[in-house]
């Protein structure tokens, strides 16, 4: 049974083997002053915007901290709908010429991090709340927007397909997202 999108704090960590950060929906308590990913545009939208977009129930963002509320990772969700045209052929078999989809605006991991695999395990966290998510609103897709080629490698690397047209517009369908997590 998929889990409630905004579920209290969850312990998170190399696939919660090693409880090292707890993933919960950005709040005014946690500290982002010091957040560094290493790409200013990612760093300054959750500094200035993410909370803005909360409030205007226009994304929702989920940060990762360690207990003292620093964060150190975060990803950022938003209702979205892509043209059928735009993705992958075999995303978009069978779907309406607009396709419900959720859209994962942001992924970013403090530069402290990096190198240690987490960048998966954070993705694993927004992709078992995008399925969550999905159950109770429906959609059919999640979508990236790469940022660059190689976040847009990163996501081909994890089963995104790319679309045809732009090599960073990449989806993935909810159901085999669910049926790999197990929980479809």
């Amino acid at each position: 049974m998929p889990r409630w999108p905004d579920e209290p704090a969850r312990a998170v960590g190399l696939r919660s083997t090693d409880v090292r950060f707890r993933s919960e929906r950005l709040s005014e308590d946690h500290n982002v002053d010091d957040f560094a990913s290493g790409n200013d545009a990612l760093d300054d939208w959750l500094k200035r915007h993410a909370h803005h977009a909360a409030a205007m129930n226009t994304g929702r963002t989920f940060v990762w901290h360690s207990g003292e509320d620093r964060v150190v990772a975060y990803f950022t969700l938003a209702a979205h709908r892509v043209r059928r045209e735009n993705v992958a052929r075999r995303a978009g078999r069978g779907s309406p010429i607009e396709i419900p989809a959720v859209l994962l605006a942001r992924l970013a991991l403090h530069t402290n991090l990096h190198g240690q695999g987490l960048g998966g395990e954070l993705l694993w966290d927004a992709l078992t709340r995008t399925v969550a998510a999905g159950s109770i609103a429906a959609a059919r897709l999640i979508v990236v927007d790469a940022i660059d080629d190689n976040a847009a490698d990163f996501y081909e690397h994890h089963g995104f397909l790319p679309s045809p047209d732009d090599p960073h517009l990449l989806v993935q369908k909810l159901s085999d997202i669910a049926r790999s997590l197990g929980i479809s």
